[in-house]
């Protein structure tokens, strides 16, 4: 058996590589058409003009899907590990909804581009990225309060590392992008794709991107944590007949059926 074959540690694998792969083919494709700068243009931009809008968005919505089933695994597993403890289960909870939001949020980064809807597309990047910071942090508590139930402190200090790299890149990109945006360098900076270094703010411009593809990139660093913790989890559907029947309800009992919603064997 591989090791991205035990339990459910391909969901994980899947959601990073899916993910990039997003990003890496909507910039190939941009790039080629010419329809964005080589050096380091926003992630957002080498997902606006047709045909790379169509792959960026249909490859960000099955990101979502998987990033969701990421999270209600992990939240599964903490809740198996820990069913009495108050502070656990509430932090727990916690991190839930915030993952939740964060996937909601990269489903309107897909949907909503940045140069059609952008303030659409900035709410959908601070649930995906600012929410998703904040789920970061709550998983990084978690794994400080579960040693050595869930995993050894090794595991903890990466994870504080990836989250410290990914507020680096918030704090980067915020104080970058308004200064870009603050009118001092134009009013139609959205709808801008090509810059010319020669350009005022071009330097602003070049921090903030660089900013945006580091904070991408560490936000899915963090999920590639989850793949030693997946290989010991499976999940499980249980399903309770009514009746002999779909039709009609006698009374007789009638057993439930158990069945791996997921084999780590797949």
């Amino acid at each position: 058996m591989w090791w991205f074959q035990q339990g459910l540690s391909v969901l994980p694998v899947a959601l990073v590589v899916w993910s990039a792969a997003s990003f890496v083919f909507s910039y190939i494709t941009a790039i080629v058409l010419r329809h964005v700068d080589p050096l380091v243009p926003y992630i957002s931009d080498t997902g606006t003009i047709p045909p790379e809008r169509c792959l960026f968005g249909i490859m960000l919505n099955i990101s979502a899907f998987l990033g969701t089933a990421t999270v209600y695994v992990r939240y599964k597993q903490v809740y198996a590990l820990n069913p009495e403890k108050s502070k656990i289960i509430k932090l727990n909870k916690i991190g839930l909804t915030l993952g939740l939001m964060s996937c909601f949020g990269l489903c309107i980064i897909a949907n909503f581009q940045k140069c059609i809807l952008y303030y659409i597309h900035v709410v959908g990047a601070c649930l995906t990225f600012g929410v998703g910071a904040i789920y970061m942090l709550v998983q990084t508590v978690l794994s400080y309060l579960m040693q050595p139930e869930l995993h050894s402190k090794d595991v903890f200090w990466i994870r504080l590392t990836v989250l410290l790299w990914c507020c680096s890149s918030i704090v980067s990109m915020f104080i970058s992008s308004v200064v870009l945006y603050s009118g001092r360098y134009g009013t139609d900076l959205v709808q801008k794709l090509h810059w010319n270094p020669q350009e005022e703010g071009y330097t602003a411009h070049i921090i903030s991107t660089v900013s945006e593809w580091s904070l991408a990139f560490s936000f899915l660093s963090f999920f590639l944590t989850y793949i030693r913790d997946f290989q010991k989890i499976s999940l499980r559907v249980v399903v309770s007949l009514h009746g002999q029947t779909l039709y009609n309800t006698p009374q007789s009992f009638v057993p439930d059926e158990q069945t791996l919603l997921i084999a780590g064997s797949i």
